[in-house]
């Protein structure tokens, strides 16, 4: 039964292509993610720390 499980699997090529493109499209995908949200992160920290030296806490 696997046997005929696994040859309709590999040998259907629909299957076989998508399976093709999740592999190559799914690493890409993730780590667009992972540097926008870097990036996202960076621009804040960089957002506030010019609004702090424009509004400082300390008043001398």
């Amino acid at each position: 039964m696997l046997e005929k499980l696994s040859e309709l699997t590999i040998g259907n090529p629909i299957f076989i292509s998508v399976l093709i493109l999740i592999i190559w499209f799914l690493p890409g995908v993730l780590l667009r993610r992972m540097a926008e949200k870097r990036y996202l992160e960076k621009k804040n920290a960089a957002q506030a720390k010019k609004i702090s030296s424009l509004y400082p806490k300390d008043i001398t």
